[in-house]
């Protein structure tokens, strides 16, 4: 291929509004018969220029790959967002994507800005491709009742457990990735075995912690898509500490149903469906292991719906 089509930008959550310039870039390089290049950072640019303002995130760099490779763009760069790059006004930043990805095309959100304070907004790159012999195209916002669809928005619904309102903006539930680690084996001395997951990155954004019920994906080894067909795990989820056992740390702990495999080492896409209740300290292993089954029925039946 001789060039390529490019988009820009932090694309934190990866949600519809994105999903539309990517769509746009998939279909301009097809049409022109050019590679597809999603460039983004790590770490998030206000993590650099402004620390106390940076948020958590809705996808890890290794999940927004996935979501990105889904969505049919065929290079992910990840480029280190560095005090240097912070100080890159727009007309370098388009040299630099015209030099490093042979940029033929470049698709924007309506309202993204790139370069030193964000200058490099619509109307300043279509006077830059003028000159650097590119082509420009701005993809409108996608609303939600009326309301354009932002990644500042979701953080607000999951952190306050909206998770119905991060479906309808995602387009697909709020999920996590993560490595199953070995646990204490306390689920499988009572019946209820679980996979428990390595500590979360501390940047993820988590919903409030509780119980959930879940869909689980068991990743390829190295895989960077998450293919439609791979199979799909029903599931409840304690997230939080284990106030039972005198355990204060916040654990994600997954019980599969129907499944009975090993996959400690393995890396897993876990996807929250609906919390069921608070995390919670009960008096005996009786009234825990009543509770669990109680459940897991609910999480069975929100799962069936």
């Amino acid at each position: 291929m001789s060039g390529a089509v490019v988009t820009l930008g932090t694309f934190d959550g990866v949600h519809r509004g994105h999903q539309a310039v990517l769509a746009e870039v998939t279909r301009r390089a097809r049409s022109s018969k050019l590679a597809s290049v999603l460039v983004t950072f790590e770490p998030h640019p206000l993590a650099v220029v402004n620390p106390p303002a940076a948020p958590k995130l809705l996808t890890l760099p290794d999940e927004k790959e996935l979501v990105v490779a889904a969505a049919g763009i065929e290079r992910f760069v990840l480029m280190p967002f560095t005090p240097a790059v912070a100080q890159l006004d727009a007309a370098a930043f388009v040299r630099r994507l015209c030099d490093e990805y042979a940029m033929r095309e470049l698709v924007m959100g309506y309202d993204h800005g790139f370069g030193r304070g964000r200058a490099g907004d619509a109307t300043l790159v279509q006077r830059l491709a003028q000159t650097q012999n590119f082509a420009v195209a701005v993809v409108d916002a996608v609303r939600d009742d009326g309301q354009p669809i932002s990644s500042s928005v979701i953080r607000s619904g999951v952190a306050h457990g909206d998770l119905d309102s991060a479906l309808r903006w995602l387009g697909r539930p709020y999920a996590i990735r993560g490595k199953v680690v070995r646990g204490a084996g306390r689920g499988r001395s009572i019946g209820i075995p679980t996979i428990n997951l390595e500590p979360p990155d501390p940047r993820k954004l988590l919903p409030p912690d509780g119980v959930y019920a879940v869909r689980v994906r068991i990743l390829e080894s190295g895989t960077r898509i998450l293919a439609p067909d791979s199979k799909i795990l029903g599931g409840m989820m304690n997230q939080g500490p284990r106030p039972t056992f005198g355990e204060e740390t916040r654990t994600l702990e997954i019980h599969l149903f129907d499944f009975d495999g090993d996959v400690y080492g393995e890396t897993v896409y876990v996807e929250w469906v609906r919390r069921l209740r608070a995390v919670q300290a009960f008096p005996s292993r009786d009234a825990l292991v009543a509770q669990l089954e109680r459940d897991r029925q609910a999480a069975r039946a929100t799962l069936n719906r």
